[in-house]
Parts: structure tokens; sequence; C-alpha cells
């Protein structure tokens, strides 16, 4: 608004106070007159709501209003609160004292709400109008003087000092205005006869009434009143008291009867006779609601009766008689309306800030929700609630009849996507009257889960040569997320070792593929993880451990170490089950498919045999010189268990001789005999270097694995060679074999074409008897009696290993014991360990043991 100078500044600081005041209780108030022109300055109120004009863009200011026209702006670029549409008071608040616009002003980021009050005061925009442009009165010239009537008043718009009116009459001698005193000035004007009336000298009077109002600057309207001067009826009906008061309850069914007035004449006859009627001053839509019999005096109601359309009803009853020159008198009669709780209270919801985020912090405003009831008192309180219970929004009050939906607890999406809320409202009234208003609160999606896969690990069987490219798994995680946030990819983490050559992962479908052909006798364990990352802001991800074993396939037949051809010589005659050589063979795969079987091929019942799994050559019964010839070719058929069956044949010549010395060649094992005690000792004396060496190793080992066991470091991929943990018993009749693993992380070291031996590892189940139908020990590892160091190694390994058996052979040794016994043992509790390097983080394993015991083996 705008303020002059010099006398007008004390409005100023009266409107600043005003201001002070508002912002210290939460609200903001200002003041601007009526009519005032678009653009007009209310306030600065960027500046008043403590806001940089900066922000106003950035955090979104808005306005919000009920009303159906938007009469104020506030200009976002310099906070400045203009008017924006004109405004009449009058037809905004029609007599209203107190004339006032709400508004909530918004802003975001964080979301915030301030209440604004503008005040909307009065101008003397509107001039005192009357009813009529002329009164016509009817009085006896029999009048005395002093003797009073009724004029119609006017009525001016306005309110306070610009709608006091004050009255005056237009010189002349006969009639004067009875002002009375200044708290009448309300009332209407009465003209006072000031001097008899003579008919026969002036018969008609013109009189001028102006009424003006207290405004500045003052306006003014008039009326004629025209003055017949008559001869008749010298008494006017008379009320039998001036104000009658009534209370009538509102919603009062048409025909209810307020009032029966009563107006008595002193006159006779047709001077007595009185009619009754409602004065011109009675607004229209007051004889709308209320009716008069002019016979009775009867008021009744004859239309509906709204406390919150107006609480008092003032009406002006003229009582007049028939006379020829008719009389009247006049009441006021003030009709007070009870207020009944029949109105509901009516809830408005704006500014919902939706979806809402599931991060959301408690507190965070998610809509605005107003409250109002059109009935006054306990009727007019309302409360506001939220339905159903236990969710996870509640209502703060913030002003009267206004609240804020704050979220209450923790969100998440994933459970609830959205929540369906129920605001009612109850107002304090008997019976008290409910109202409700449904909203959606939709939950928006936060990348806060990270991708899971069904199981924390997989174990994949792949037979060695698969084609390359070949699709050999799948891997799903799944993500409870929406949209980006659930949009997963796939990767494989090589920064340690190298994966690229072997596998790789799709990233969009989780298909893992090989991409060269695997080689079991090269690699027979792939373990690394694979990824699942999100495309979320920020991305999560999951690991999943893949542990891929190649299967074994018999692509490799055995392979007779030596030369194809050997040569025997034998002292004739040969004693019966006299071994005179053995087939050594090898075969590169494992199980099944290196578990090997002697056959002697022939005709049956010659003077040799073959040990089925041991490949050695004895007499089956005593041959001499002459049975067993000069020479004989043996052919040795050498096969495996695998499917298909591969198979290598051995030539051994025998030839029975008559020299006490006599030299023979053996393919691997040579006969027993001098000559072949001094490599004997050469190797038993490497194999006990061997085993002090790795004792010691052993020793180191244990120390680092106790010193890094915690914390262990994350599992890296690995590479797994050749070997499991497996302690093989051999066997005239076979090999068996018992696996206890302990780690996985195990690599083996040896020569490029791998350590073999004649000692299977059955896989994956052990059978159940042998040829002879004698049943085995899984853990037996049978050594002849009267050597030393086989059964203090053993006990060795049963107290390391196996603490809870008595024994590792629960089978007593007796006949039918092996030549040698080879023990190949790949024990994790001893032979495996872990070294942890700090630099590079990999993992070293120990090397397999390999312990070669021979019978004749001294200690």
């Amino acid at each position: 608004f705008h303020c002059g100078n010099g006398g007008n500044q004390w409005m100023l600081q009266l409107a600043l106070l005003h201001t002070a005041w508002g912002l210290g209780s939460g609200q903001l108030h200002y003041s601007v007159p009526e009519e005032s022109q678009h653009g007009a300055f209310v306030g600065r109120i960027a500046q008043d709501l403590g806001l940089e004009v900066g922000q106003l863009v950035p955090r979104m200011l808005r306005m919000v209003s009920k009303g159906a026209k938007d009469y104020f702006q506030v200009n976002v670029q310099n906070g400045i609160f203009f008017v924006n549409s004109r405004i009449d008071r009058e037809e905004l608040c029609a007599k209203s004292p107190v004339c006032s616009i709400h508004l909530e002003v918004l802003v975001d980021k964080p979301l915030a709400v301030f209440h604004v009050e503008v005040e909307i005061t009065d101008i003397n925009d509107n001039a005192p109008i009357f009813s009529v442009s002329e009164q016509t009165l009817a009085i006896s010239e029999s009048r005395p003087p002093g003797f009073h009537f009724l004029l119609a008043g006017a009525s001016d718009a306005d309110i306070n000092g610009n709608a006091l009116l004050t009255y005056k009459l237009s010189r002349n001698e006969h009639f004067i205005l009875d002002l009375g005193s200044d708290k009448d000035q309300t009332k209407p004007p009465i003209l006072t006869l000031k001097a008899s009336l003579d008919r026969e000298e002036v018969p008609v009077h013109h009189l001028v009434l102006t009424a003006t109002d207290g405004g500045r600057p003052e306006l003014s309207g008039t009326v004629q009143l025209v003055i017949n001067v008559l001869d008749a009826n010298d008494n006017p009906p008379v009320f039998n008291q001036s104000v009658y008061k009534v209370k009538l309850l509102e919603n009062a069914a048409p025909g209810t009867l307020a009032i029966t007035l009563n107006a008595t004449d002193a006159d006779q006859g047709t001077n007595q006779e009185i009619a009754y009627s409602f004065s011109s001053n009675v607004p229209s839509r007051f004889t709308e609601i209320f009716g008069i019999n002019s016979h009775t005096g009867e008021v009744r109601v004859t239309g509906d009766v709204d406390f919150e359309d107006a609480s008092v009803y003032d009406l002006q009853v003229v009582a007049q008689d028939k006379g020829n020159l008719p009389l009247s008198g006049h009441c006021q009669v003030v009709i007070e309306v009870l207020d009944l709780n029949d109105n509901a209270p009516e809830v408005s919801i704006s500014s919902l800030s939706v979806p809402v985020p599931e991060d959301s912090p408690p507190g965070s405003v998610v809509a605005l929700i107003s409250v109002s009831d059109r009935d006054s008192g306990a009727n007019g309180q309302v409360s506001c609630s939220l339905w159903p219970p236990g969710l996870p929004f509640q209502l703060a009050s913030t002003f009267r009849n206004y609240y804020s939906l704050v979220v209450a607890e923790p969100l998440d999406r994933e459970r609830v996507a959205e929540y369906r809320l129920v605001v009612m409202a109850r107002d304090q009234g008997a019976p008290s009257l409910s109202v409700s208003s449904s909203l959606a609160v939709p939950i928006s999606d936060v990348n806060d889960n990270a991708p899971t896969f069904a199981q924390p690990s997989y174990a994949v069987f792949v037979r060695e040569n698969n084609p390359p490219g070949a699709h050999i798994f799948t891997v799903s995680a799944s993500d409870p997320d929406l949209a980006e946030n659930a949009l997963l990819s796939y990767w494989m983490d090589e920064k340690l070792w190298p994966l690229a050559s072997y596998v790789s992962v799709h990233s969009e479908s989780g298909k893992l593929y090989a991409l060269q052909s695997l080689d079991y006798e090269e690699l027979k364990l792939l373990e690394f993880q694979v990824s699942a990352r999100d495309a979320g802001l920020p991305s999560l991800c999951g690991n999943v451990t893949i542990q891929i074993f190649v299967v074994d396939e018999n692509d490799n037949a055995p392979a007779v170490a030596g030369q194809e051809e050997n040569s025997i010589s034998l002292v004739a005659p040969v004693a019966a089950g006299h071994v005179v050589g053995k087939v050594r063979a090898l075969d590169a795969d494992s199980g099944y498919n290196a578990w090997l079987r002697y056959e002697l091929l022939g005709g049956p019942g010659g003077p040799w045999q073959v040990g089925l799994y041991s490949g050695e050559v004895s007499a089956r019964r005593a041959v001499d010189e002459a049975e067993g010839g000069p020479e004989q070719c043996l052919l040795v058929l050498v096969r495996d268990h695998g499917q298909p069956q591969r198979s290598v044949t051995a030539t051994l010549s025998v030839s029975l001789v008559t020299s006490a010395q006599a030299t023979h060649m053996d393919i691997r094992l040579p006969r027993p005999g001098e000559g072949a005690r001094a490599p004997e000792e050469a190797a038993n004396l490497y194999l006990i270097v061997a085993i002090c060496s790795v004792s010691g190793l052993f020793l180191l080992a244990v120390l680092a694995y106790i010193a890094l066991r915690c914390p262990c470091p994350a599992k890296e991929p690995v590479a797994f060679g050749p070997g499991t943990a497996t302690l093989v018993c051999a066997s005239e009749v076979g090999s068996w074999s018992y696996s206890n693993r302990h780690s996985h992380l195990l690599a083996s070291v040896g020569s490029e074409a791998g350590a073999k031996s004649d000692l299977m590892v059955f896989s994956p189940s052990v059978p159940a008897s042998a040829e002879n139908g004698r049943q085995q020990d899984l853990l037996c590892a049978m050594v002849s009696t009267g050597r030393g160091l086989p059964l203090r190694i053993l006990e060795m390994v049963r107290e390391r290993c196996f603490p809870a058996r008595k024994t590792l052979c629960s089978r007593p040794v007796g006949e039918g014991i092996t030549k040698m016994v080879v023990l190949n043992l790949q024990i994790a509790c001893m032979a495996s360990f872990h070294i942890s390097n700090s630099e590079d983080g990999l993992y070293r394993s120990a090397s397999l043991w390999n312990i070669h015991l021979m019978e004749d083996a001294s200690p």
C-alpha cells in the first residue's frame, strides 16, 4: 500500500508493527485498500519471510488460495508481493466488519509453508442510496406540531465511518428531522412536524432528503419527499413495544411461527382497521425468508433459515390503518438465529508432494491439509486424524485447522509401493459430524538394495575336451528395486588372475562360456567370483563364487614305462610263485580311467601268470628248462577301466639258462637281487632327505598359517592343478582310495607330464568287493612287518590327520601283501598350507608328498 508524506507515516509504522507481530507468530499480516489497481505494492514478502531473493526461483515459491480468483501475486525475481486483480470489498465480504484473504506461500527444497493474511480495508467508494427515488406521505392537517413520521432511510455498502449516514432536509417552514443522539445515527430518519399544516394553503409539500456518509471525501444521495396534506384519521396504530426480540433455530421448517405482532388504533371504524407489512427498508433477501400476515401480524418462516448465511435478521414492521388518510405505526423485530450442527467439516488437500522417495527422513512434509466447518462454537471446532492406524505417516498441526502430512517412520518401497490414506475430520457438535477424504501416496524407488544371488556359491561340472565357446552355466541375480535400479550387468574380477583366456560371462544374460577346450590333466578346478551390478546411482553390486570342476574323460591310453621289448634270463628251474619281473604302466587320466589291469595274452594253462592289478609276472607252477624252452615271448595287455576302454601291450622275453650268473632286464623295477640294492639304497637316502625337508617346511607353514589365520583375506580366483587329497592303498587285487579334502586351495607341483604311479583313485565311489570277493579297508596301508620306517610314517600320518583312529589299517597284515607299497599322500592337514604375500596377495601351496616305500629298502 501507499503511504503519503507527513501525517500518513503513522499508518506505515502501524503496518510494520503488524508485520513484525505476524512474523513472531508464524504468520504474515498485510493490509491493502480495496479497488487497488493491478501491480499495486503490498509488501516485500521475501524479506519478511527471511528468504533470499535468489532462492525464490530454485525453491519454486508459489502461492495457494482457496478462492476462485487470484487477487495477489509474488514477483519471484524481486520478492515483491503485489495486487494481481481488482478487489471489491463489498463484493467479497459485504458488510462484514473484518475482511481478510488467507493465503499459503509454499517453497520447496525443503518444503515449507507460510500463512499470509491480507486485510482488505474499506474506502469510501459507495455513495448512500435510497431504495426509491421518491417517497410519498399523507399527513392530516389536524396533526399537531411534534408529530413524527418514519421515513425510508438510505443504505451505504461501505462499513464503519464510510457507512455512517447523516441526513439533511431541504429548507422549509413546516418540517424538520429528528436526528436524535449520535448513537442513533444508524436508525432511519424521522420527519417531525414543526408547524401546523393548512391544506387549503399548501396541499402538497415537496422536500429533498439528503443522506451523507462519513467518508473522506463525503458521498451523498438524495430522495424526493412528496407530502400530501389531508384531512382525516387522527390516531395512528401503536405497537405495545417498539422492539421485539425473537430466538429461532436454524433450519426451521417453512411455516414456523416466529412472532405475532399486535398494534392498536384509537380510532373507530375503518380508521381502526390495521394492515401489517414490512417496511421498504427491509432487504429483499429477508422478505424471501420471512413473511408477515397483513391481517393477524404473524411473522412466519417462508424460506431457508441458515445460521451460516445470517445469524441475525433485523425486520422493520409497519402497521397502517385503513382510514381515508391512513396513519401508520412502526416497530423493530430482531430475530436471532440459533446455530445447529448441520454442516459437516470440509477437508482441502493442497501441495501434494508425490511420489515420496523411500529414503525420505522422518519429518518430511508430504501434503498440506486444511479443515473448516461453517458452524460456530463447538459445532465449528474440528479435529483431524488419519486412517488406518499403523501407517508411517502422521498429521502435525501447524495452525488452527491447518495440518501437515509428514513422514513418521522410514519407508520401504519394496515392502509397500503405495499407501492409501484417509483423512478424517470430525467436529465437536452433538451429534458430531465427520467427513473423510482419501489420497494415494505412491513411494518412488531408491537404489537401496544390492543384487543378490540365490546361493553364495555354485559348483559347475564340465567335461574336459569341451568345444571352445560352449555355454557351461548361467548365473542369475535378483534386485527388488525398480527400473534402472534393478537393471543388472554381470562381470568377472580379473585383477589378480587372468580368467579371460578360460571363461567369460555375458554382461546381460549372465551366461558363462568356456573360451577354450579344458584339459583335466592340466587344470582340474577353476574358482572365481562373478559380480552383478545394478544401474542405480550409486550402483550396488553382489558377488557369487563359481567353482568349475573339470570332469575327466578317458582320452589317454596307458603307456608302458621302459622299452617296448624286455628280456629276462632266469636260472632254471624256476619255483612256483617266483616273480620274474613287473610290467609298469602309467595313465595320464584319473579315477576309473587310470585304473589299470594286466592280462597275459595267449592260451590258458601256460606256466606264466601276471598280477591282475600289480603287473607282476610270476611262475604259475615250477618251470624247468624243458617246459620253459630256451626263450619265451610273453605278451601283456594293459587296459584301463574307462569308457571307451583304452589299452596298450608290452612284450617280455623270458629265457631259462643254466648259468649261476644271469642277467635280466625289467621295465621299471629290476629283479630282486644284489645288483639292485645300490640304486634302492640311494633312493631311500633321497627319500629320507626329502621327508626331513618337507617336515621342516611343514612346521614353518603351520606357524605362518596360525599367524595369518585372522583376518583372512577375501578369496580370489585360483587355478587348481592335478591331484586330490587322497590316501591310496594298493594290493594284488586292486587299488582303493580314501579322500579327505581339507582345503580347495591346492596346486600340484610336478613334472610336465605329472607324477603317476600304479596307485589309483576311485571316483566317485569305491567298489564293494575285489575280484576275490574280500572287503578291503579304505584307510588300509599295507606294509610288511619288520620294517620300522614305514610303520613310523604311518603312525605320524595317523596322529596328525586321523587322531580318532587307533590305526590306519583295520585289517591284519598277512599274506597277499604286495611286494611294494606306495603311499601317495596328498593330505591337506599336513601337505597343504597357505602362505600369504602381503604385496601381491597370492596364495601358494605346498607340493604333494609322493612317498614310495619299497619292501626291500633299508631303514
